[in-house]
């Protein structure tokens, strides 16, 4: 037996002791053997992940200095607060995969790397914030549930806590909505219009049919995924319909309708050419967020070098 075929067959009885690993539901830790597969896809994800939350602050950070009122900005400082930390725990779930943030940042900042195509839109109003925190992070927390699931172990642990802070930001977003939907006039009309333009692209977050995708295949055999893009994205409108009725507004969908025999919502056709259009970089906003994150790393520089010669001196002593 030459070389070759030993590394071969001892490459084989790791994958199939890996892959019945999975199979038992057992958790896949940073020091566990994986193939190179996995650990690629995983990187792809979780820092795709991490760049989400990260850019995703931008859009709310427009609006701190006009909320309303002072509960109103310490609820939104909070929750910019918290998305920072989510961007934090992912970068550092995802360094344990043998990936530097530094390099993860670099492929963010060159478009190697995407994020999620919601946070190319753009903040109008007040209302904007309410139908971000409701919608949007309602869609992230029905996918990031599963999440708490997935095989690999530190990005199961990240999505433990996430997901618990993710549901006041839904929360106080659906706050924001039903108080303005029982408002004045203007005020109704602000969320309906919010509502409108954030429902489709909120739809998108959950990303086309699986069946599309040469990845999801391995995704659902590892267990990374539990389940498809059109289930999760089912269980959302399921829920959210229910929520808009309750606050009198009304989702912008002609094609909406209760389907009695599968039990769940029948709805209209998703703008995929949009979506492509926008994760490609040509959304409303798209430059502008990626130039904006580039100038602040930029220009927080200085702290990054202080905190690395900090720890180089108590290193040394």
């Amino acid at each position: 037996m030459n070389d070759t075929t030993t590394i071969n067959a001892k490459e084989e009885a790791l994958l199939a002791r890996f892959e019945e690993k999975v199979q038992n539901g057992d958790a896949i830790e940073p020091r566990d053997w994986m193939p190179e597969k996995y650990r690629k896809h995983l990187i792809r994800q979780i820092s795709q992940h991490a760049h989400s939350e990260v850019i995703g602050m931008q859009p709310e950070g427009n609006w701190v200095t006009r909320a309303p009122s002072l509960r109103a900005k310490q609820i939104l400082l909070a929750k910019i607060q918290d998305e920072g930390g989510h961007g934090l725990y992912l970068y550092s779930a995802c360094e344990t995969l043998g990936i530097s943030r530094e390099e993860m940042i670099e492929q963010l900042q060159s478009g190697k790397a995407k994020y999620s195509n919601i946070f190319n839109y753009q903040t109008l109003n007040w209302a904007d914030i309410g139908a971000v925190g409701w919608l949007v992070d309602g869609a992230a927390i029905v996918n990031q549930v599963s999440l708490q699931r997935t095989s690999y172990a530190p990005y199961s642990r990240a999505m433990v806590r996430i997901c618990k802070e993710e549901s006041f930001h839904q929360r106080q977003g659906y706050e924001i909505m039903a108080e303005m939907a029982k408002g004045t006039p203007e005020q109704s009309e602000m969320a309906q219009d919010a509502l409108n333009r954030w429902w489709w692209p909120s739809l998108m977050m959950f990303g086309p049919h699986d069946g599309d995708s040469p990845r999801s295949a391995d995704a659902f055999r590892w267990k990374i995924k539990r389940q498809t893009n059109d289930e999760l994205r089912q269980k959302f409108i399921d829920k959210t319909v229910q929520q808009a009725e309750v606050i009198g507004l009304t989702i912008p969908d002609p094609d909406l309708k209760w389907n009695e025999e599968k039990q769940c919502y029948d709805y209209g056709k998703i703008n995929w050419e949009e979506f492509n259009q926008v994760i490609n970089g040509n959304g409303p906003c798209n430059k502008q967020r990626i130039d904006h994150h580039k100038r602040v790393h930029t220009e927080g520089a200085w702290v990054r070098e202080a905190a690395e010669a900090y720890r180089l001196k108590t290193q040394n002593n």
